[in-house]
């Protein structure tokens, strides 16, 4: 992996790896998990809403305020 890329993992799906300007959109349920190896820079659109830390309820997830 080169400096820059984005490597998508997903649970029950092949892997992705996204190059500078490219983008993916992941279908709503589909669980996955963004890995970089260096410093990467993306940009994330997520409905409101969504918690940073899927399922899992620790110190590190974020108050999000949940859509009515």
């Amino acid at each position: 992996m080169r400096s820059g890329e984005l490597r998508v993992e997903f649970r029950e799906e092949s892997d992705v790896t996204l190059r500078k300007g490219e983008f993916l959109v992941v279908p709503r349920g589909v669980e996955y998990r963004p890995v970089a190896e260096e410093r990467t820079e993306v940009l994330l659109f997520e409905p409101r809403g969504t918690t940073d830390t899927g399922d899992a309820e620790t110190d590190r997830t974020a108050d999000v305020e949940r859509p009515e």
